[in-house]
């Protein structure tokens, strides 16, 4: 007997009959003996839905309410499930976060993950019950409500493994495994047995939609191990997993590319210690992710201009906070930029060889696409281009590096 978390996406419970089709599979997992907790999302759609009416009711609410809000969605579904595992003959039972509880911090909207007290749901699946958990939600300090982000629904079934000590979390979703990039886009993307946590993580960090970042940075440091299977079809799909089990590991794993990126510069900031203290500190305490930073030399030594990413939501937010804080920080203009994107190549292979930079350089070069913005890691090199190039960049990456297939 196994102990198995599976995890639906929003596309995998669209509709009646695609959650009937969800309890069938659970059904199976059930049948061959298994011990069995299902994580769901919210129907696809709904959650942007939620997250609209938010923003027509004020477009900087307060976010505990928010949460009150978008937690909804996969509560309607983890109980329409149950009802139709139910109706298969399964014992099931739905859990919102709170009854579990999935403990998070206060971080409104982004929650992260502080404990699961599973007493309860493990005493249930020893007698054969199929724990059904609404994702993307927990319980913060104070009772409230709190969501983990966009996604959010892949850490919670990672999380969920981890303290239920699962054999393996499979993630169900509308592609079959991990691709080498966004296959509606280059049609000789490969699909890849296996992948690194590390790989993953930067993928997923860089735009793969596949995993949410952090759900990845969870499975890497609990040893979860991760399938990423397709809803629809009956087909191998791509394990996440150690570097030790990996035999053959190649150059390159993938090229990811996000669109939900927002350029932010501002302009003759003074050029003095504890300026970038003063711009990004205001940032974090408003819960802003800043990505790529970029300062030019000073040419006077008295100002300078300063360049950084942020996501797209988050924008208008961060420019109200770098506004309300401008007796602190000198700068004499702020000009921001959605019209961007980013494209990332990552590989561990990047550890063991040179040149890897340079071909990405002259391959965007060559097809007169202007670098805007550099940054990279061990593992990844990521640049932001102009957003009408991301078709054009992708491809023209994807055969440079080798990685089309046959």
């Amino acid at each position: 007997m196994a102990r198995i978390v599976m995890k639906f996406g929003g596309t995998s419970v669209g509709d009646i009959d695609r959650i009937k089709n969800v309890a069938r599979r659970v059904k199976r997992e059930v049948e061959a003996g298994n011990q069995v907790a299902v994580v769901v999302s919210a129907m696809s759609g709904v959650t942007n839905q939620l997250v609209d009416w938010c923003k027509q009711m004020a477009p900087l609410h307060d976010q505990r309410e928010y949460d009150c809000v978008v937690a909804t969605g996969e509560q309607v579904t983890s109980g329409l499930l149950a009802i139709g595992l139910q109706e298969l003959g399964v014992n099931a039972r739905s859990w919102t976060g709170w009854q579990v509880p999935i403990r998070t911090d206060d971080v409104h909207g982004k929650a992260r993950i502080d404990a699961i007290d599973t007493t309860e749901m493990l005493a249930g699946m020893a007698l054969g019950q199929v724990a059904v958990v609404a994702g993307f939600q927990g319980i913060a300090p104070g009772n409230r409500i709190a969501t983990l982000g966009r996604g959010g629904s892949d850490t919670s079934a990672v999380a969920l493994a981890a303290a239920l000590s699962a054999d393996r979390c499979d993630i169900y979703t509308d592609v079959d495994g991990v691709y080498t990039t966004d296959p509606r886009i280059v049609t000789k993307a490969r699909k890849l047995d296996k992948i690194t946590y590390e790989e993953m993580l930067e993928l997923a960090s860089v735009g793969a939609k596949v995993l949410q970042t952090r759900s990845v940075e969870m499975a890497m440091k609990h040893h979860v191990r991760v399938q990423v299977l397709s809803s629809f079809e009956d087909k191998p799909g791509t394990l996440v997993c150690d570097e030790d089990e990996i035999v053959e590991k190649e150059l390159l794993s993938g090229i990811a590319y996000s669109r939900d990126e927002a350029k932010i510069t501002l302009v003759r900031v003074s050029d003095r210690p504890g300026v970038a203290a003063a711009i990004f500190g205001p940032l974090a305490d408003a819960a802003v992710n800043v990505d790529m930073i970029v300062q030019n030399v000073s040419e006077d030594g008295k100002s300078t201009d300063l360049t950084f990413t942020v996501g797209k939501a988050d924008l208008e937010r961060a420019k109200k906070v770098i506004e309300d804080n401008q007796a602190n920080v000198a700068y004499e203009g702020l000009i921001a930029d959605s019209n961007v994107v980013k494209v990332s190549v990552i590989g561990v292979g990047m550890r063991s060889h040179a040149g890897i930079a340079q071909k990405m350089f002259q391959t965007l070069a060559t097809e007169g696409i202007n670098i805007q913005v550099i940054s990279t890691s061990e593992i990844k090199i990521s640049v932001l281009i102009e957003e009408k190039y991301t078709e054009l960049a992708l491809r023209a990456l994807h055969t440079a590096y080798g990685l089309d297939a046959a």
